[in-house]
């Protein structure tokens, strides 16, 4: 053997070995192929990385950017994956939820393509991308599942003339119909016009409840695909008209007839009237009554809901100043002209942003221009609670919580067969009838804005310029935190000013995606994050996400809904950012932060960590301290540092920086020549005057002026209201009024032929009561018998004195004093030797004679 032992003889090949491995390690480490989020080696994988230039080379390969990002939830939807290419020979497989396969392809440009499923959820949905034909995915990015209403109108079938196919077969409504949408969505030359059915089936509430989305029938196939198509409906045969809502889709015609996820464009959900039975046409109110019965039928066995939803607001102003738990209703919004087809006689609806805890039931509140809230019991235009959320609630998939489609099958068909297609408004109203607000609590709401000032949950103000990150709210309910970092003012002359302002914001709920938002280079654009990516709202105002809502229609303007009810408002203007909380009840005696405790206490609201509290009227000095006390650490920072100077500013540094020293307070000069413009501006508002002179600048002390009014008129559209609760009119008589809040008057009258009993005019008063009895409608021909038999009973009563007074003269007893029926049992005793008993008299019983 040469004298080697072993180990020199196979040491090299094994150095070779360890070189070889050593090497594709480090190349697997510098790979993004299914480690797109994570960091590790010399390169990164996550969402900051291309910020920060440090992400793998091939991070762009596997962490996927698609084109356009969204769609509607009911599939079809295709796109394009950004910034890579891919061999022509690749057989590309797009797989959703882990569990959806749909075909791709790689077109002439080597460009990925993928097509969107169908969901039955709506939100970020997680894909990954195969390219040997699923058998490895190790490329992924994120799709949004969008509510079918929702869509942009560009993506989506437009129906002209919507009520027309909605009231097809009713009286006086027929014809032809029409349809368009945007041809060059769809390459191919010609296409197919389908019919899809959706229903729920199994057992309500049980495993077995399942969604079914199903094709029906063509309505033509092969038709050219010029955008438009236009037909004369048929009555469809069979039990197809069993299925009573759906939606139209247009395909590619060289796909095989009701095709899932293909390339497609769909109408919105809607009720199937032009396709009902010749039944339905030949007498459309009695079809809609027999549906309409059998739906009460049903309804009296499934589970009552109305006890677990929330109150509505009781005024128009609260109802939208409460963002964090009610949000416009789309089908009726005062600021796109009030079309509120389903409501009438309403200006204004909002929908709870939360379905309720059990049966995912939804809750929604219409108003009318006076602001008061429209009840079903006085009109047909009444706000009406849902079985199933329009919006569906997670985890989504299941009845009765899939958006969009499970509330029409229960809420929106239904009042088709009682109140649109029939007139037995009744039947429906006894289901799903308006909740009042007697029950309603305002939600409290602090507030940060300026340079910057704050305002607590329990209204007490103060100025913190402190640079660094802090805990604006921490609360030991929900564990809902928002934190906030500050950076100096840049003056004009393009030096630091000795204040500062908000840049940043960012917050979350019991594990839920964390929130970022801030300020960017131009001027009042607020930049989001989601889990320290950035969102674009460029297709969608309305996001739904893991544990929280997003809503931004406007690039300044942020909402944040959280399910505790909680909501943070973030609002750019002027080069500052505003950050308003609004926080229902339930957070009493669970927050602290440099918002203060809420606990309807302004006494108390400066508590530091320790527990220590400072007084309400200490020096600004003071007050500094206890602001640097709430720093939050690097362990408990929420926030994004995907630049070097984030990092070096705050990451490696100190969270509250105690070499920056701020202005404490500034002093009204009359010499200075700023003073006379900043009082003209200012007039008594400390806030103006103090980011004016601090800054020299006016337009940010008129942004400052500005955000504290928007916040005062907040807190006076969330003061509290007191209602005394919806008010009856009598039987065969009317009323007059339908606002039931206190001050209300609300008279009454009685119709021909009757008289009214009780009071003619009720008043809710400060105690939440009803002021008079309550009023009642009388036959005069009643009346009158009742006003005979009363006249015969005083003529008794008089009888009976009559005798008293004779008996008392005649025969004066010695024993005391008598009752009348003590004398009367005398008398009769008397008069007879049979001894007689006094008993009360009923319709059964015969009170006899002695």
């Amino acid at each position: 053997m040469n004298g080697k032992t072993v180990w020199e003889r196979f040491s090299p090949m094994i150095t070779i070995v360890l070189i070889v491995w050593f090497s594709q390690l480090s190349a697997a480490q510098s790979s993004c192929e299914s480690r797109c989020g994570q960091r590790s080696g010399d390169c990164s994988c996550q969402a900051t990385c291309e910020s920060l230039k440090e992400c793998c080379a091939d991070y762009r390969q596997f962490c996927l950017q698609i084109s356009p990002h969204s769609g509607t939830l009911l599939g079809g939807a295709h796109f394009v994956i950004l910034n890579t290419t891919f061999d022509p020979a690749s057989k590309l497989v797009c797989r959703f939820n882990s569990e959806i396969d749909t075909q791709g392809y790689v077109d002439s440009g080597n460009r990925g393509h993928c097509v969107s499923p169908l969901l039955y959820e709506s939100g970020w949905i997680p894909f990954e991308v195969s390219t040997d034909n699923g058998a490895t995915f190790n490329r992924h990015g994120t799709w949004l599942a969008v509510h079918h209403s929702k869509v942009s109108a560009e993506f989506k079938i437009t129906l002209h003339n919507a009520t027309k196919w909605q009231y097809y077969g009713t009286p006086n409504t027929g014809g032809s119909l029409t349809m368009s949408w945007n041809a060059s969505l769809l390459t191919a030359a010609a296409v197919n016009v389908e019919l899809w059915g959706y229903r729920e089936t199994g057992e309500a509430y049980s495993d077995s409840w399942n969604p079914e989305l199903r094709f029906l029938y063509s309505l033509e196939k092969a038709v050219p695909n010029n955008g438009s198509f236009t037909f004369i409906p048929s009555c469809a045969n069979g039990s197809f008209s069993d299925w009573e809502i759906g939606a139209l889709r247009v395909s590619p015609s060289m796909k095989d007839e009701g095709a899932r996820d293909v390339v497609a464009l769909w109408t919105g959900v809607h009720a199937l009237a032009w396709h009902l039975e010749e039944k339905f046409r030949n007498d459309s109110a009695a079809w809609a009554y027999d549906k309409c019965i059998s739906w009460h039928e049903t309804e009296q066995k499934l589970p009552e809901f109305l006890s677990e939803i929330a109150d509505c607001p009781c005024t128009l102003a609260q109802s939208r100043a409460d963002t964090g738990r009610f949000h416009t209703d789309y089908g009726c919004d005062i600021e796109k002209g009030s079309v509120c087809t389903y409501h009438p006689g309403s200006v204004h609806c909002v929908r709870a942003i939360q379905a309720s805890p059990k049966y995912g039931a939804g809750q929604q509140c219409c108003y009318d221009h006076t602001g008061a809230q429209v009840l079903t019991a006085d009109s047909i235009g009444g706000s009406t609670p849902d079985r199933g959320h329009d919006w569906g609630s997670p985890p989504y998939r299941k009845p009765p919580r899939v958006p969009g489609v499970s509330h029409w099958l229960y809420d929106v068909i239904t009042f088709y067969y009682c109140c649109l297609w029939s007139d037995n408004c009744h039947y429906y109203f006894t289901h799903r009838p308006s909740s009042d607000c007697r029950t309603y609590r305002p939600p409290k709401v602090g507030v940060v804005f300026g340079d910057p000032h704050f305002i607590t949950l329990d209204g007490s103000n103060y100025t913190f310029n402190g640079k660094g990150e802090y805990y604006l709210l921490n609360t030991t309910y929900k564990a809902l935190t928002v934190q906030v970092r500050t950076e100096p003012v840049s003056l004009e002359n393009g030096s630091l000013a000795k204040a500062t302002r908000l840049s940043a914001v960012a917050m979350q709920e019991s594990g839920s995606d964390v929130i970022e938002v801030r300020t960017t280079r131009l001027p009042d654009h607020l930049e989001v994050l989601r889990n320290q990516q950035v969102l674009s709202f460029s297709e969608q105002s309305w996001m739904d996400l893991k544990g929280v809502f997003l809503y931004s229609s406007v690039r300044g303007n942020v909402s944040v809904m959280f399910p505790s009810g909680a909501g943070v408002e973030v609002r750019g203007r002027g080069g500052l950012m505003t950050v308003s909380v609004l926080l229902p009840e339930e957070f009493l005696n669970h927050t602290s932060g440099l918002l203060g405790s809420m606990n309807n206490d302004p006494q108390d609201d400066f508590v530091f960590k320790n527990g220590s509290v400072l007084f309400r009227d200490s020096s600004p000095e003071d007050l500094f301290i206890f602001g640097a006390d709430w720093a939050i650490s690097n362990e408990t920072s929420l926030f994004t540092y995907d630049t070097a100077d984030l990092l070096n500013t705050y990451f490696y540094a100190e969270k509250h920086d105690p070499a920056f020293v701020p202005v404490y307070s500034v002093i009204e000069n009359p010499d200075d020549p700023l003073y006379g413009e900043m009082s003209e501006l200012c007039g008594q508002d400390p806030f103006c005057k103090f980011d004016t002179m601090t800054t020299k600048n006016l337009a940010m002390g008129n942004a400052t002026k500005i955000s504290f009014q928007s916040h005062m008129s907040l807190v006076k559209d969330l003061e509290p209201v007191l209602s005394c609760g919806w008010l009856a009119p009598p039987t065969k008589g009317k009323k007059e009024g339908t606002t039931y809040l206190a001050g209300s008057i609300v008279n009454f009258t009685c119709n021909k032929g009757y008289v009214l009993t009780g009071s003619a005019e009720q008043t809710c008063l400060s105690t939440g009561m009803w002021s008079g009895n309550t009023p009642q409608c009388v036959s005069e021909n009643i009346l009158g018998i009742v006003l005979g038999s009363v006249g015969g009973a005083l003529t008794l009563i008089t009888m009976v004195f009559v005798i008293y007074r004779h008996s008392n003269k005649r025969n004066p007893r010695e024993s005391g004093l008598y009752t009348p029926e003590a004398y009367f049992q005398s008398w009769l005793n008397e008069s007879s030797q049979t001894p007689f008993v006094m008993q009360p008299c009923s319709p059964k019983k015969d009170c006899g004679t002695p």
